[in-house]
């Protein structure tokens, strides 16, 4: 065959093509992957960065498979549940779903989120084989946005860890700093529930008399962040009350971390 025929030259295009072709293919498939671990590492990263356990030369991959026990929530109940994987349940796309979701009666709906997934991921962080921390996904609205965050708490179920949001699209510099270090340092110690159970921590709209009683269940507030302080409130106050992680935290009083 000569090398310039309109064959011979359709056979060169099409073998060109179909190796080009392999090559975008191979390569989307390789970065997809790529992606996928990148953004679980991002998760792990989110809920890891509220339990201070980490330190700087700690692999975020390996120290999640470490320590980190997943388990996933049927909220009514408080009970874990088997009905879906904990690490690829979307808690957020549940919420959505009629199949998945319950819409939360207005008199309880303090965090302004409407439906709520029946299921939710609870994060338990063992070193030498005790749970040292239980991580509690938390959101709801603030000012301009949804606010997505993690609260830890210690075994005692009422002492923070550690608290912070990995999402939110508040107004830079006012209650935007919700991200702030120097704010988000207050949280650790703090207490969430009075001696008789009731959900008590709050964000105040100035500054925590540390000679009050209340001292040990409040947070200073953001200067010119009034309502995303105040979502702040509602948030954990939603998630920690009977609506939300309420009965999960009683049951874990009643029968230990293992229960």
């Amino acid at each position: 065959m000569a090398n310039d025929t309109v064959g011979r030259t359709f056979l060169v295009a099409f073998l060109v093509c179909f190796v080009c072709s392999l090559l975008v293919s191979g390569t989307t498939a390789g970065l997809r992957a790529k992606k996928e671990r990148d953004a679980l590492v991002r998760h792990y990263g989110d809920v890891l960065a509220v339990t201070g356990l980490m330190t700087s030369t700690d692999d975020v991959y390996e120290f999640w498979k470490a320590h980190v026990d997943p388990r996933l929530v049927e909220l009514a109940t408080g009970s874990y549940s088997d009905a879906f994987d904990p690490e690829a349940f979307n808690q957020e796309r549940a919420a959505r779903d009629p199949s998945l979701n319950r819409t939360i009666p207005a008199d309880l709906d303090i965090a302004g989120l409407r439906t709520r997934s029946r299921f939710a991921p609870v994060y338990l962080i063992r070193q030498e084989g005790e749970v040292r921390q239980v991580v509690l996904p938390v959101y709801g609205k603030g000012l301009w946005s949804t606010m997505y965050g993690y609260l830890a708490l210690q075994p005692d179920l009422r002492t923070v860890a550690g608290f912070g949001f990995y999402e939110h699209g508040e107004t830079p510099g006012l209650g935007g700093e919700v991200d702030n270090p120097q704010w988000l340092a207050q949280w650790p110690g703090k207490v969430v529930f009075d001696d008789k159970g009731e959900v008590r921590i709050e964000v105040l709209r100035g500054q925590v008399d540390e000679d009050s009683a209340k001292a040990r269940y409040q947070v200073d507030g953001i200067s010119g962040a009034t309502m995303t302080t105040k979502g702040v409130t509602n948030l954990l106050r939603y998630w920690l009350g009977p609506d939300g992680f309420g009965p999960y935290l009683e049951r874990l009083r009643q029968e230990g971390f293992n229960g």
